[in-house]
């Protein structure tokens, strides 16, 4: 019971920053849009790229922050909107959370 009263507190809390942080950047949206769209499953930075038509170097920026280009606070994996799948050698696949779901789904909602 404690646990779901925390949960329902940080998604309160993180729900302003996260919109915040989606309308900043167009990438961010497009990577969690795409993430929402082949979920439950991940892909590679690679691949993300590719299918939203961007650079990894972005990707990574948006899933983990890079410098003053992206904000590490800002990142998606920061806002619990993707989470990293590690497997085996150097493989990390992101996935879409199911906070970052919820909010993928009221992002299209609203249109």
């Amino acid at each position: 019971m404690q646990d779901n009263a925390r949960l329902d507190t940080f998604v309160l809390l993180q729900r302003p920053l996260v919109m915040r942080a989606l309308r900043r950047s167009s990438i961010r949206k497009k990577i969690a849009k795409h993430l929402f769209d082949i979920s439950p499953n991940g892909n590679y930075v690679s691949d993300i790229a590719y299918n939203i038509k961007t650079t990894p170097t972005n990707v990574i920026g948006a899933l983990r922050g890079m410098n003053n280009r992206y904000r590490e606070e800002e990142s998606l994996l920061q806002l619990n909107i993707v989470e990293e799948v590690t497997g085996g050698k150097n493989i990390k696949l992101y996935r879409i959370t199911d906070f970052g779901r919820d909010v993928i789904e009221n992002l299209e909602n609203r249109k």
